[in-house]
């Protein structure tokens, strides 16, 4: 497998979808609903008192090693499965894996599920179009095959 073409189009699709999601988490924060709660609690854990330049990168840090496992995993699915719902599954499994459980767990919060409906849609809703963003961005490099090493092996 070519881990260098998929890692450059891991940063390529996760900085797209880092992007994206940005309307949908401010939109969201201008209506006074929970979005983006722990990218600043994680900065200020690594970093100390973070400032927003800060937090900024880290969210596309996090955006790219995200989209490592999901571009694999769409190398591999091929073109058997539409790559955009694959990526929006994979979108809504990290939120529920890892902002409704690992992260209130890490930090002792209440998660999600415990707080109710308002503070479950709006991260959940940005990480399905998250995951989405890359089924459609790395579609034509899974279609390509740049991927595949020079034998044509994948795995």
């Amino acid at each position: 497998m070519n881990y260098r073409n998929l890692l450059i189009e891991s940063l390529r699709s996760g900085t797209i979808a880092s992007i994206v999601i940005m309307p949908i988490g401010f939109g969201f924060k201008y209506l006074g609903l929970r979005v983006g709660h722990y990218g600043p609690k994680l900065a200020e854990t690594l970093f100390g008192n973070a400032s927003e330049a800060v937090v900024m990168a880290q969210h596309f840090v996090i955006g790219w090693l995200s989209a490592v496992p999901l571009v694999f995993a769409l190398a591999i699915i091929g073109k058997r499965a539409p790559s955009v719902w694959i990526g929006a599954l994979y979108g809504a499994l990290y939120y529920v894996l890892v902002n409704s459980f690992a992260l209130p767990l890490l930090y002792g919060d209440l998660t999600p599920w415990q707080l109710g409906f308002s503070y479950i849609y709006p991260s959940l809703l940005g990480h399905i179009v998250y995951g989405a963003s890359i089924g459609f961005t790395a579609r034509k490099f899974i279609e390509s095959n740049k991927f595949r090493s020079a034998s044509g092996a994948i795995d």
